[in-house]
């Protein structure tokens, strides 16, 4: 049955994501929240499915945690889940992206359409100038967007030693807004590199912001520290969970 529902799930998203990378075909030339609004329905959609076809529950923490206005999300990143998961937190999300993304036909028009940030991971110091000065406008814009970054910059599976980066310090500190960091368990039901999907509650936790002005090195010891913390006893949670379901 595992091995079913996970099929079953997986055919379901992708065409979701079809149907939905094709509805934004009609929303290129109107204001970029008309992309977004079907960015963030089919998140809601993706992330519907999941408990009547995986058995998959979610739980929130600290959602009441995430200020208004302008500021820098830093998650971790475990699995797929997170990446239309994030879409349904914020008013007016833009992710810090790898450039590839945007070149793939209908779903890269639609994340260049909704501001997403590309970053040439091959460039060096020149991407991070790049992304930052893109960043810098991007919270400007508006009411000022939440930029969503993964600092790790690639799925890591659950309980891997971390590989933060610091580009999220340098981000953090040339644009003098809030730092929200997202501890989560997601990899142990949503695993990457697998099509399998594990019936469970994946937690997703916001921690406390750190605000802004801090010394860039103090910042990114202690995001690391606190991000690691937190989700290292939601993975210690889930895996019992499995283990109590005989999936450990």
């Amino acid at each position: 049955m595992l091995v079913i529902r996970s099929i079953l799930f997986n055919v379901l998203f992708y065409l979701n994501t079809l149907v939905h990378s094709i509805a934004t075909v009609f929303t290129l030339l109107l204001p970029r929240r008309c992309v977004l609004l079907v960015s963030k329905s089919w998140a809601h959609v993706s992330l519907w499915l999941l408990k009547p076809v995986c058995g998959i529950d979610i739980e929130w923490r600290g959602l009441d945690k995430i200020p208004p206005g302008p500021l820098l999300v830093a998650c971790k990143h475990q699995s797929v889940w997170e990446t239309f998961v994030l879409l349904t937190l914020v008013h007016d999300p833009a992710f810090i992206v790898k450039r590839e993304l945007i070149w793939i036909p209908l779903f890269g028009w639609a994340m260049w359409r909704g501001g997403m940030i590309p970053i040439n991971r091959g460039a060096g110091s020149a991407a991070l100038t790049a992304m930052t000065e893109r960043a810098y406008n991007e919270l400007r814009r508006g009411q000022g967007r939440q930029i969503i970054i993964f600092p790790e910059g690639t799925r890591r599976p659950a309980g891997a030693e971390p590989k933060y980066k610091y580009g999220i310090a340098h981000l953090y500190g040339a644009c003098n807004v809030p730092c929200v960091p997202i501890a989560l368990n997601s990899g142990l039901f949503w695993p990457r590199r697998s099509f399998l999907r594990y019936p469970g509650t994946v937690v997703l936790e916001v921690l406390d912001p750190i605000p802004p002005g801090l010394d860039p090195d103090e910042f990114f010891k202690r995001l690391k520290s606190d991000l690691e913390s937190a989700t290292a006893k939601l993975v210690e949670e889930g895996r019992r969970e499995l283990a109590a379901k005989g999936l450990g």
